[in-house]
């Protein structure tokens, strides 16, 4: 038998305040390598990821690493433009790049949406969880309460350091950009693909919402 195989071409945004992670987690999860002296992006930066997400099916993910100043600039329209979904980082140790994920949102909301005129999927990181590991211990369903409010999809406690939850805040994502997308087409059968969310091995506090 000849299997049909598709592929699929995603361009996700990796945003939020400088500093708080967005190279080093793209590094981890597209080179499985992690160093603590990035420099600091300038402008954008690349890279991609090919993920055989099931038997039949290939996703591409076309990371744009989008510098930390950019959000006073102009040219986060250009960058938004034509994607699908997008991360915004915040830094667990430093509260102010917490406060700074709702103007991120509203940003990234205001300049993209998806064909149907809906805001692309977002999921949250809470990175470096390696450095404040007490941080959310009390916090989820503040968290939670949080995302459903802003619209996020889902939210994960990251470490690009100790490779924590960075593949599985990716399938969350990449979950809802086909989950949408087979909304967009329509779809008959809008639950085809049906990854496997094992958190058995997840120690930390996250959440991928269903919608």
């Amino acid at each position: 038998m000849h299997s049909h195989h598709t592929e699929h071409l995603y361009k996700i945004l990796v945003i939020g305040d400088l500093g708080v992670g967005k190279t080093s987690i793209i590094k981890r999860y597209v080179h499985q390598n992690f160093s603590p002296h990035y420099r600091a992006t300038i402008g954008v930066d690349f890279a991609l990821k090919v993920l055989s997400w099931d038997s039949d099916t290939v996703v591409r993910l076309q990371l744009w690493d989008i510098a930390g100043q950019e959000r006073f600039g102009n040219m986060t329209r250009v960058y938004y433009r034509e994607a699908v979904a997008a991360f915004i980082v915040f830094d667990v140790t430093r509260p102010a790049t917490f406060e700074a994920v709702t103007k991120w949102k509203e940003d990234l909301d205001s300049k993209l949406t998806l064909t149907n005129g809906l805001p692309v999927a977002a999921v949250l990181l809470a990175n470096k969880c390696d450095q404040g590991k007490d941080s959310f211990k009390n916090n989820c369903s503040k968290m939670d309460q949080f995302c459903k409010e802003h619209g996020f999809v889902g939210w994960f406690e990251t470490s690009a350091k100790e490779n924590i939850n960075i593949e599985e805040a990716s399938r969350c994502l990449v979950k809802h950009i086909i989950a949408s997308e087979s909304d967009l087409m329509q779809s008959v059968e809008p639950d085809v693909v049906k990854p496997q969310m094992n958190s058995s091995k997840i120690a930390t506090c996250s959440a991928c919402f269903k919608f």
